[in-house]
């Protein structure tokens, strides 16, 4: 038994299992992430694990896009065989002189792939049944799918390496057989003998039967790198072709047919990465860390220099007018809320009051002003189905009565897409505003293109642009989710900002004020078609000439950078910019400053509204009969069902640092309601909150805050509404609304 153990032990697929962890750990990260993603621990909170579970491709889930998933799953695979034979050849000697000597070495070296495998089927096969609501039958599809493509990379690969074993053979047999050279050249003397690499007793040959390890001592050490030297070469050639693959994919994925599933560009995109971190530990052994150290601070002097230039521009504004950019300092946006400037901005907005009340039937009308959340595509879904919803049960008069729409995020988009359906409907065209397929829309994928352009063209592709009015901009992962958001929202939204400028003042829509957060220093950008300068201070300190403002009127800000030219897709985009998953946006100032989520200042829209409302309370109090603050939102108020216990050492450790994170949410609600409160304790006001929300049915399984709702998730949030709070809601409004 002992001798049996140490024969396993020592058998080559254990020590290549244990050499993996002893050295060149760094290639063990890809195999983490991955690991993680799919087991939902590393961005979650993203949705990064339905990439792998449900790979959509040409809007469909299916066979083929689980191939294709499998394709770059067998890609990834043998990148990591690639490389970590080129790296442990030089421990495994003895594969030299064996047939087919990668071919053994990817067999013994299966260990780590098949527990992935295995891992990654169990968890596709609950997830897909459980949250996509598949059948079995179409969950083994997708499983079949995968291995189908994963089988035939193998296949391809293996051919090609049994093509150029051939190749090898022939080069290296004549050598072998002339005697006198292969003795004076390859063959050591005796007393040079010695065991060098790893120790191995037996290792996994043809039929996936063990066999002996044969002792190569007396081999030369040339003689079995020049064997090992020629598969290196070929192994390459093909991790190159997987880099290739990765530009031609950023360069066309315009096209359709090149918008292949993300989790197949994150594992071509670690296959491509094993390989270089491989190639820098194999060529530059101790020296890999300084060298990549120096390439970094390398493509740093690049970026600083404006040589290459990566940041995010806002597509429709005027980036070229480098003389005429405004200055970013407190005496320049002082300028912008001079007093003269905000009581003409007033008297502009109180005749857009004036016309939203002649569309009125009655003399004193309810005034609705819509908050919408931040929280991804279960917000946005959220959004969407309780507007076709509040609007239905009330005959329309919902929207009739709605005066300011503001928010953040997945919100936004609903809320947008919406107004601008009721804009198409009120011009005339025939739209069923309460049909189910528009909230559909709203729920489809835009998390897809964003990963594959992140990894594709972000990183490797060329720098492709194109154009937006008569500026250019280069093509990102921002580009990539407007274009996303464009085609699931039936294109309505391709327009600039100033084309809502007419319709707004007349006040045949809402209006609608899109908001960011400044990074420098945490104001709000506000987007709008009319002049907004009252709202850049609170009231009380409108008249305070040395008061900073803490929030910024783009369009006045950028008066001579064409802002209302502005895509209405960059204003939602900007409004979303989530970190990390949408890139900043940065701005043509002076300093120069980017902009970020608006969730980060303000959630819930309600801070935007409530400075709206308290400029503008003596109209509202003479002229309307109740103002209602609408707020639609991702999550419970007041909710005391969130874990909050410390877990783990671990948790004890990192929870001062997050204490923010976790209750940021939570801190604008205290904030924010300690605002409404101060408007609301005028008894001769009558100012109400009415709150609609979404509540998951099971406390563990809510829809996840990201850009992908799986089909469960998509149930969950639209049967949301008929929950007992929002029906108590619903009650308030349409009696209201009588």
């Amino acid at each position: 038994m002992k001798q049996l153990l140490k024969d396993i032990y020592y058998s080559f697929p254990i020590q290549l299992f244990i050499i993996h962890f002893r050295k060149f750990q760094v290639l063990l990260v890809f195999w983490y992430i991955l690991g993680s993603t799919i087991n939902s621990g590393i961005m979650k909170s993203y949705g990064a694990d339905a990439l792998f579970f449900a790979p959509e491709y040409l809007g469909n889930v299916n066979a083929l896009s689980a191939a294709i998933v499998g394709v770059a799953l067998g890609v990834f695979m043998m990148s990591w065989n690639i490389t970590t034979f080129i790296l442990h050849s030089k421990r495994c000697r003895f594969l030299a002189t064996t047939a087919k000597p990668f071919l053994k070495y990817c067999i013994n070296n299966a260990l780590l792939p098949l527990l992935f495998l295995f891992f990654y089927f169990i968890k596709l096969f609950i997830f897909d049944r459980q949250k996509e609501l598949m059948s079995v039958s179409e969950t083994l599809i997708i499983i079949l799918g995968i291995l189908a493509g994963f089988s035939f990379v193998l296949a391809i690969s293996f051919a090609y390496f049994f093509g150029a074993e051939k190749t090898i053979q022939r080069t290296i047999t004549p050598i072998i057989e002339m005697d006198r050279h292969f003795n004076q050249n390859y063959i050591q003397e005796q007393a040079e003998e010695e065991h060098f690499g790893m120790k191995v007793s037996y290792y996994m040959g043809n039929g996936f039967r063990f066999r002996k390890a044969r002792n190569v001592a007396h081999y030369n050490r040339e003689f079995l790198n020049l064997v090992f030297t020629r598969h290196h070469f070929s192994g390459i050639i093909s991790i190159a072709l997987a880099f290739i693959f990765l530009i031609v994919v950023g360069f066309f994925m315009d096209n359709p047919f090149f918008q292949v599933p993300a989790a197949a560009s994150i594992l071509i995109f670690c296959a491509v990465m094993t390989a270089v971190i491989g190639a820098l530990s194999y060529f530059l052994q101790s020296w890999s860390l300084p060298a990549f150290i120096l390439l970094i601070l390398f493509v740093d002097v690049l970026y600083q220099e404006e040589i290459i230039d990566t940041r995010n521009k806002a597509y429709g504004l005027n980036y070229t007018n480098k003389e005429e950019r405004p200055g970013y300092n407190k005496e320049s946006l002082l300028k912008l809320c001079q007093p003269d400037k905000i009581a003409a901005d007033k008297a502009n907005m109180i005749a857009i009051l004036e016309n939203w009340k002649k569309k009125q039937k009655e003399e004193k009308p309810v005034m609705i002003f819509i908050n919408v959340s931040g929280g991804g595509l279960r917000s946005g879904t959220f959004v969407m189905n309780t507007l076709q919803k509040l609007d239905s049960i009330t005959n329309g008069k919902f929207m009739d009565h709605t005066m300011l729409i503001s928010g953040a995020s997945g919100g936004m988009l609903a809320a947008t897409y919406y107004r601008e359906l009721y804009r198409m409907q009120k011009s005339g065209e025939r739209i069923n505003l309460f049909d189910a397929a528009f909230t559909e829309d709203i729920a489809k994928d835009l998390l897809n293109p964003l990963f594959s352009s992140m990894v594709s063209r972000d990183i490797f592709s060329p720098a492709q642009k194109f154009t937006v009015g008569d500026y250019k901009y280069v093509k990102d992962r921002g580009y990539a989710f407007e274009e996303k958001l464009n085609k699931n929202t039936r294109a309505v939204l391709d327009i600039q900002i100033s084309d809502y400028s007419a319709a707004e003042k007349s006040a045949s829509v809402p209006l609608m004020i899109f908001n960011s957060t400044i990074t420098r220093d945490g104001r709000r950008m506000m987007i709008s078609t009319q002049p907004i300068s009252f709202m850049m201070k609170p009231l009380q300190l409108a008249a305070d000439a040395g008061a900073s403002p803490d929030a910024v009127d783009f369009a006045a800000m950028f008066a001579k950078q064409s802002p209302l030219n502005v895509r209405v897709l960059t204003a939602l985009r900007i409004n979303a910019t989530f970190p990390y998953v949408l890139p900043n946006v940065w701005l043509p100032s002076k300093p120069v400053i980017d902009v970020m989520d608006a969730g980060l200042r303000d959630n819930f829209g309600q801070e935007t509204t409530l400075r709206f409302v308290e400029n503008f309370k003596d109209w509202l109090k003479e002229n309307t009969s109740a103002v209602v603050i609408l707020q639609m939102r991702d999550r419970m108020v007041d909710n005391w069902q969130e874990p909050f216990e410390t877990g783990s050492i671990t948790d004890f450790i990192i929870k001062p640092g997050t204490m923010l994170q976790h209750n940021w949410q939570k801190l604008q609600d205290y904030s924010e309601a300690d605002q409404y409160s101060y408007l609301h304790s005028d008894k001769d006001f009558n100012l109400q909150r009415i709150v609609l929300m979404y509540v998951p049915q099971a406390e563990d399984k809510g829809a996840a805050l990201n850009f992908h709702l799986t089909a469960r998730e998509k149930r969950d949030v639209k049967e949301s509404f008929n929950n007992v709070f929002n029906q108590t809601s619903l009650k308030r409004i349409r009696e209201l609304l009588k």
